[in-house]
């Protein structure tokens, strides 16, 4: 129970929280701004998921997709400063949670937003939060627990069903091969051409997926080279077949020590005034 509730400082919330509010504004416009295409896709074409069914929730159309859009785009943007932490967090919850039902009830899901969605249900219990502010907290400490938590089931999860479904096959199959031709860079066709590199990588994947939870039990002074190790393995596959992690890569910044940002306080001191311990 103390290591799920390890105390971290008030200004490490502040900075996380801005961090992810802000992504989910740039995932409406950036990220996947195909989901709005979904307020005109034929009505028998969603085939909600589990939750989605259980919660009886509306086939999307222009008015629910364009309502949660806009609102949710406003919402996370005002979260994103602090304010309300608690009814804003909800709400910003609520809404992206619906929203990715709308997005990957259409014959797709990404295993990349578990973590994400775990922030921003942890978020709004970690109460108020200022920039810098060192103070501990045992609530903020939950909230990135859990995060860090779901960031290396995403891991360790996926190994389990690459080898649930594919066996040890999975290994030495053509998965990367076939990744490379559908949306390869130059990088990986110059890699797809060293005998056996391709087989290695795929044992070192899932290797590295089996063994993310070590992350827990290194000492804490090796445990940034870990977590710089995890943002490595995002940039290369990025670099060579283009998938991108976004989602992932922010909820595991919970791993950081974010309370060093401090936005307000560089923005006080570029205009020449006085820097506050809350700014």
């Amino acid at each position: 129970m103390r290591w799920l509730f390890e105390p971290v400082p008030k200004g490490r919330i502040a900075s996380f929280r801005t961090l992810v509010y802000l992504f989910v504004a740039l995932d409406l416009v950036i990220f996947t701004p195909w989901v709005r295409s979904h307020a005109n896709t034929p009505g028998e074409l969603y085939e909600p998921l589990l939750i989605g069914r259980l919660l009886h929730l509306p086939t999307p159309g222009p008015v629910l997709v364009w309502g949660i859009f806009w609102t949710l785009l406003a919402l996370s943007l005002a979260a994103a400063t602090g304010r309300a932490p608690r009814a804003l967090g909800w709400t910003v919850f609520l809404l992206y949670f619906e929203w990715m039902i709308i997005a990957m009830s259409y014959g797709k899901v990404d295993h990349d937003r578990i973590g994400l969605l775990v922030a921003l249900a942890a978020l709004p219990t970690a109460g108020a939060a200022r920039h810098g502010d060192q103070e501990r907290t045992t609530a903020g400490g939950w909230a990135l627990r859990v995060t860090q938590i779901a960031v290396i089931c995403t891991y360790f999860l996926a190994a389990f069903a690459k080898l649930r479904f594919g066996g040890l096959d999975w290994l030495t199959s053509s998965v990367l091969a076939q990744a490379i031709i559908r949306r390869g860079t130059d990088l990986a066709d110059a890699i797809a051409s060293v005998p056996g590199l391709l087989i290695a990588a795929q044992c070192g994947i899932i290797a590295f997926e089996l063994l993310s939870p070590l992350v827990f039990v290194v000492p804490q002074r090796w445990r940034n080279a870990v977590v710089a190790f995890f943002y490595s393995f995002h940039v290369v596959t990025f670099s060579t077949i283009t998938i991108s992690f976004a989602p992932h890569l922010v909820a595991m910044a919970s791993f950081l020590s974010l309370e060093r940002i401090r936005p307000i306080h560089w923005l006080r001191t570029r205009a020449g005034k006085q820097p506050t311990l809350t700014g």
